[in-house]
């Protein structure tokens, strides 16, 4: 038996019930959690635990050994999942977005099994990372200060997990992730594909692809377009507009200049003063004042009894914050900067991206990503620029024919915008969300229309329209 198995978890903050994953006599689904302990190379003689929460996919029968189901365990996807931040828990993820928990917005945290998990095709890992977030830390308090550091402890706790589960580690591999997660998830991706390429470690990483939900990838981009959607939806005057664009022209004075730390502490007061005009409505949905409620996550994370049955020390605090704190006071010459060049890099080494945007999102929602993407293909050169401007943006459609999305693909690259949602997708459409995922990871068909041929079905995985 793995030492890192979680058999069951407490199915409230007072333990008054339990989830049993597994039973001497029957195994629901196979789930591992614990630390990985990675070297430190900034202390000497020290350790960093990065924190992981495995689920395997509900296609595999638990309750048939892993040598006799090996073949399917191996084809089936595994997604790295991440929140963003800097500082946000992965956790949120798996109980507040995709995972197959959910927690109650109450006081007793009540647990359920989430219909709409993303393990029912693939398996799921959620990360917390970098150190200093959620129950990751260092023995030393040391925090990463940039995404290349970022990236090699991520490669090396990958290295570790799949020591400890052999079985996972040539899975087609996805990294995904959410907001400042669309710096992280190509820095991962290409680190790996590096170490690949020097066949470094133990296990070569399947790598296959990246998915990116309302990525912070191109934040002077983001910054100005925050400003003309708070304007165009009310919640600014055009002399209040204006002003902030002067407050916008100071931001990129310092971005331009390359003091990364004045230009986050700028773009930051930007965004709070922004906030401030419109009545401190949610940035992460502009429909909303309060952003999505963690409920009694903190309590229930932070209880002793979780803690022991996900192998985490008692002494050890789950670390939650959004942009504050340690972990993105490390990161502040990074915060700012432009990775979309990234994305180049990773669709032009041949891997599969989806980007997909949820419309109400303010803080780095559908223009940004429609916009930096166009700058990207444009970049590319006139032939590859004209085919993803002329792609067909397909109505992704319900069976009573409203829209569940809006979606543009070529080559390796994907793009999905999905009404009706804010910041965190999964979270407000979680059906279309794990359709939509699903359709990417297998190949399977948007089903819609291009509006501009209106008379012809398409199907924007093959890319031409049919009769």
């Amino acid at each position: 038996m793995y030492a890192d198995l979680v058999a069951s978890i407490p199915a409230n903050i007072l333990n008054t019930q339990r989830i049993a994953f597994s039973t001497k006599d029957t195994t629901k689904v196979r789930s591992y959690a614990g630390h990985v302990d990675i070297d430190s190379t900034e202390n000497p003689g020290t350790e960093n635990h990065l924190f992981y929460w495995f689920f395997e996919s509900q296609t595999c029968n638990p309750n048939v050994a892993v040598q006799d189901q090996q073949e399917l365990i191996s084809r089936t996807p595994l997604l790295i999942w991440l929140n963003g931040g800097p500082g946000a828990s992965s956790l949120l993820g798996l109980f507040l977005e995709n995972g197959p928990l959910s927690i109650d917005d109450d006081a007793v945290g009540t647990i359920s099994v989430s219909p709409d998990t993303w393990n029912q095709e693939a398996h799921v890992v959620f990360w917390d990372q970098p150190i200093g977030t959620g129950y990751s830390y260092s023995d030393a308090g040391e925090y990463v200060k940039d995404e290349s550091t970022l990236s090699r402890m991520f490669w090396e706790g990958l290295q570790k997990f799949f020591s400890l589960h052999p079985e996972y580690a040539q899975c087609p591999l996805y990294v995904c992730g959410e907001s400042y997660a669309g710096k992280y998830v190509p820095a991962i991706a290409l680190e790996i594909d590096e170490r690949n390429s020097r066949k470094a470690g133990e296990h070569h990483l399947n790598l296959q692809g990246i998915a990116v939900g309302n990525g912070w990838i191109k934040p002077e981009l983001s910054l100005r377009i925050l400003i003309d959607y708070a304007y165009t939806t009310g919640f600014l005057g055009i002399s209040q507009r204006d002003s902030l664009y002067e407050a916008y022209g100071a931001f990129k004075e310092a971005l331009d200049a390359k003091d990364m730390k004045t230009a986050t502490e700028r773009g930051n007061k930007l965004v709070d003063k922004v906030r401030a005009y419109g009545g401190n409505f949610d940035l992460y949905d502009v429909r909303r004042w309060d952003d999505l409620p963690m409920g009694a996550l903190r309590a229930y994370l932070d209880s002793e009894e979780v803690k022991k049955s996900l192998h985490v020390h008692t002494d050890v605090t789950w670390q939650c914050t959004d942009n504050d704190g340690p972990v993105a006071a490390a990161l502040v010459t990074d915060n700012m900067a432009d990775r979309s060049g990234w994305y180049t890099d990773i669709i032009d080494k041949g891997y599969k991206a989806l980007l997909y945007t949820g419309n109400f999102d303010t803080a780095c929602g559908y223009q940004s990503t429609e916009e930096m993407l166009d700058d990207l293909m444009k970049q590319k050169g006139e032939h590859e620029y004209a085919a993803w401007r002329n792609a067909p943006r397909l109505i992704w459609t319900q069976a009573q024919g409203n829209p569940k999305g809006f979606v543009r693909s070529h080559g390796k690259l994907t793009q999905v915008s999905v009404p009706d949602s804010g910041h965190q997708v999964p979270s407000f459409q979680p059906q279309i969300c794990r359709e939509m995922l699903y359709n990417w990871l297998f190949d399977r068909p948007f089903s819609g229309y291009d509006p501009q041929q209106p008379l012809k079905q398409c199907d924007v995985n093959a890319g031409l329209p049919t009769e």
